[in-house]
């Protein structure tokens, strides 16, 4: 007899098909219902590898053994005459299609009907801006969608390799960006957009979310040099496919489809909102695809902000740069990732300017690049420069919601308050869910009394699938003001689960904790700070901070001649920061000479004319520290001196 009709006799292949179909229904099941009871994304994963792994030992029991009257036996203790195989076989049949037949029963109840409603459990903060935006939710049940409106929601990767998520996307993130250049669109912004990333949002929730009447969503499977990108555009307000596409090409044409996918849809835009458009904007393409590819795995660093991300994005922008030294978009990329947060800004600084400027001269009709020149600009100070590069990005770029955050901070600090918030107003209409500009916003109605609405607007943010850190620290502070401590403690909190190797979050829940009179959770969360902390002058603040709100200046004096005993004669080249927070710890204790001998040395207070002079917080802080010390020691005109000079 041979093997296939023996697999068939002993029911082997049956089995097989039986246990797919239910493997594909627990699956099903488990994707649908795990996130609706906080299951996290590795349980999926879970059920899907015990699947695997016990498909095989499936097969072999049902080749080893029979099913009979009397229970399971060897397949060899079977009398061939007596064996109901035959029977089993219909059985299994019955089986299989049962179970296929419930799978698509669960999936259809799961699209109409499920989904939609776990969706609904959800709950859906409120819009909150100033002016421009509603505070509360409209009564309609029917919304009603700016109609040349677009959300491009990340598309999936259906590659085999998960580390190919940075090719979607990038695909994603172009199709944005050629949609943001045709004025009669209002597209949203990536950040939002992504922030529905991993999630199984229906479209009708997204829509409602980003107040948006269409929706472009897709996938992408990349296999060595083919490429396959799946595209449908989705009218929101019904539910309903305007246009729908597969491209099928060589890695080398990525450029074209892309052409080709925005193409089509503002062919498919036109047919239905009657745009006037004559040519779809087309993609700059790179000389060769391997520098593409590696300008999207940096720029897919800068946007998750993992540890590390920093040195990995330069990295590969340095080697985009490398593979086609004309390509513009990574050398803004190159000046973006050295400018965020670098502690080593005065070496970077010149190699930042440098990569904006070249990738304006490469392209300047590309917005990234005078963006990234308008960032450099803003670190220094030179804020009409800032806000010409600015404005320049957000007319290319009408989305770029990283350009909108900067030009407002950049009209705050000039003192045009009122441009400010316009500006903020527009980027949260183009980018709802932005964590900056929400948090700055929430800052904004806090100074003027709103607190209410400030609140709405950052729990808004910690609904999203990742809510940001910056949310929940804005919700401790709120509630701090407030006079809420209990809630301000329980998102500070949050904050040092999010980021708990973070010496300044713990000491933010400590100082917190001494407020409350709760010591002994101080006292844990300063040592892990401090153990967080390799420079001397950060433990230093850490503790002095500590001690001064219990009023234990014996405590900081201890602290002080600990750093004195680390740093040795170092202590005399303490500049910027480190300087300033020696200083402090000095004046607390009413070491007033010594404070005052180290801020002269850090600030030229002869050239300092007005307070736009400062580069930041601290820098002000510290200067009022140091008139306050000029008033303990008799300096009372030199005080008011400074006063006025900042003032």
């Amino acid at each position: 007899m041979s093997l296939y009709k023996e697999l068939k006799r002993r029911n082997v292949i049956r089995v097989a098909i039986a246990y797919l179909a239910g493997a594909w229904l627990l699956t099903e099941v488990a994707g649908t219902l795990f996130p609706a009871f906080g299951i996290p994304d590795w349980g999926v994963r879970f059920v899907v590898i015990v699947l695997a792994l016990g498909f095989l030992p499936a097969l072999i029991i049902s080749w080893a053994y029979e099913l009979t009257p009397e229970g399971l036996k060897r397949e060899k203790d079977v009398v061939r005459e007596a064996s109901i195989t035959h029977f089993t076989a219909k059985r299994l049949d019955g089986i299989t299609i049962g179970l296929i037949v419930v799978a698509l029963a669960f999936i259809l109840a799961d699209r109409f009907w499920l989904s939609p409603r776990l969706a609904q459990q959800l709950p859906t903060p409120t819009t909150v801006t100033t002016d421009s935006v509603q505070t509360t939710e409209p009564e309609s049940t029917e919304p009603q969608y700016p109609p040349n409106s677009i959300a491009v929601l990340p598309f999936v990767n259906m590659s085999s390799d998960p580390e190919q998520e940075y090719f979607s996307d990038g695909i994603s993130e172009e199709l944005l960006n050629l949609l943001a250049k045709i004025p009669e669109l209002r597209v949203i912004s990536r950040s939002s957009s992504f922030a529905f990333k991993g999630e199984k949002t229906d479209i009708p929730t997204v829509a409602k979310k980003l107040n948006v009447a269409h929706v472009l969503e897709g996938s992408v499977r990349k296999a060595g040099n083919q490429v396959r990108i799946t595209a449908q555009l989705i009218d929101a307000r019904t539910d309903t496919h305007l246009w729908s596409e597969t491209y099928d090409r060589e890695l080398e044409n990525i450029f074209a489809v892309q052409d080709e996918i925005s193409a089509a849809i503002v062919g498919a835009l036109k047919e239905h909102l009657g745009l006037q458009v004559e040519i779809a904007p087309r993609v700059i393409a790179a000389a060769n695809t391997e520098a593409y590819d590696a300008y999207l795995v940096g720029r897919a660093f800068v946007n998750a902000r993992t540890p590390g991300w920093q040195d990995k994005a330069i990295a590969a922008f340095e080697k985009a740069i490398r593979l086609d030294e004309n390509y513009a978009p990574p050398y803004a990329g190159l000046a973006v990732a050295l400018s965020i947060n670098n502690p080593d800004w005065n070496d970077v600084r010149e190699s930042a300017y440098r990569a904006a400027k070249t990738s304006i001269e490469l392209d300047h009709e590309r917005a990234e690049g005078h963006a990234a020149l308008g960032l450099i600009l803003m670190k220094d100070a030179e804020l009409e420069g800032a806000e010409r590069s600015l404005r320049r990005a957000l007319e290319l770029a009408p989305s770029l919601s990283f350009a909108y955050n900067l030009l407002a901070i950049v009209l705050r600090e000039q003192g045009r308050y009122e441009e400010s918030q316009a500006v903020m107003d527009q980027g949260l209409l183009i980018d709802p869910l932005n964590p900056p500009m929400s948090v700055n916003m929430a800052n904004r109605l806090k100074r003027l009394g709103e607190h209410e609405r400030a609140e709405q607007l950052l729990l808004r943010l910690t609904y999203l699938p990742d809510p940001p850190g910056m949310a929940y620290t804005g919700l401790a502070r709120l509630y701090w003001d407030k006079g809420e401590l209990d809630k301000s403690l329980h998102w500070a909190k949050e904050v040092a689960l999010a980021y708990y190797e973070s010496p300044g979050v713990a000491t933010s829940l400590a100082w917190r904790y001494e407020h409350l009179g709760l010591t002994g959770d101080a006292d844990y969360w300063v040592a892990d700070a401090v153990a967080h902390t390799p420079q001397p002058e950060d433990r230093l603040w850490y503790k002095a901070t500590q001690f001064q709100i219990r009023g234990d200046l014996a405590g900081i004096s201890a602290e002080i001649n600990k750093l004195r005993t680390a740093l040795g004669t170092d202590i005399d080249g303490l500049q910027g920061r480190n300087a300033a927070k020696y200083a402090v710890a000095n004046i607390y204790v009413e070491n007033f000479d010594v404070g005052i001998d180290v801020l002269e040395s850090a600030f030229d207070l002869e050239s300092l004319s007005k307070l736009d002079d400062l580069k930041s917080l601290s820098e002000l802080e510290s200067l009022h520290f140091l008139a306050y010390a000029y008033q303990q020691v008799g300096r009372g005109d030199e005080a008011n001196v400074l006063f006025t000079r900042l003032h």
